[in-house]
């Protein structure tokens, strides 16, 4: 099931937001992924970065889907980051790999947004469009894996609505604990039908 494309502008919630990144999101394609594994790279320590093969795996895993984001127009992305293919293509800034598991439960698997294009509203999109998936086929709540010590994602994911529910020690090939943080979904509203 393809997403309809989304057209989205970050809008200032607070001084140091990165104002007038337009960008949309789109289902994953095949060629994408080098771009997403050097993100990946980009954003977590060696140690906790996915491997090609690790990441390859999750986007591919039975249930699973990605999410990428993309600048627009090239020219108003920051400097910084994979550039734009050489065919003009609109670059890549963020995607988010998440899954439907059994029990009803979706489960995000990573969420990445290149460091330059951070707080422009990537990250929010990114998860609400994921939720908004996993609510469509059902899924009546969401977990996820934050390291303990990740200040920041851990304040992204409470912004969200995400709570955090208990620790899994030594998660982390570095040893570093997780802390698993779970949204409760509401039910998509039903549609009234007009006799």
């Amino acid at each position: 099931m393809a997403l309809p494309v989304e057209e989205t502008s970050a809008t200032p919630a607070s001084p140091g937001y990165n104002v007038g990144v337009k960008f949309t999101l789109r289902d994953f394609r095949p060629e994408d992924f080098e771009i997403l594994w050097r993100i990946d790279q980009k954003c977590f320590v060696p140690s906790v970065a996915y491997s090609r093969v690790e990441l390859s795996t999750y986007i591919r895993r039975r249930g699973a889907f990605t999410l990428v984001a993309e600048v627009l127009d090239p020219a108003e992305g920051p400097a910084q980051g994979p550039p734009a293919a050489a065919n003009g293509r609109p670059k890549i800034i963020g995607f988010i790999v998440a899954e439907h598991a059994r029990g009803g439960t979706g489960h995000i698997i990573s969420i990445d947004v290149l460091p330059a294009d951070r707080r422009s509203g990537v990250g929010s999109k990114l998860l609400a469009a994921a939720e908004e998936k996993l609510r469509s086929i059902a899924c009546r709540r969401i977990e996820l894996e934050a390291a303990i010590d990740n200040t920041s994602a851990l304040a992204f994911y409470k912004r969200q609505g995400y709570d955090a529910m208990k620790i899994l020690p030594r998660y982390y090939s570095n040893g570093v604990d997780a802390l698993v943080l779970e949204k409760e979904l509401a039910p998509q509203p039903a549609m009234k039908v007009h006799k």
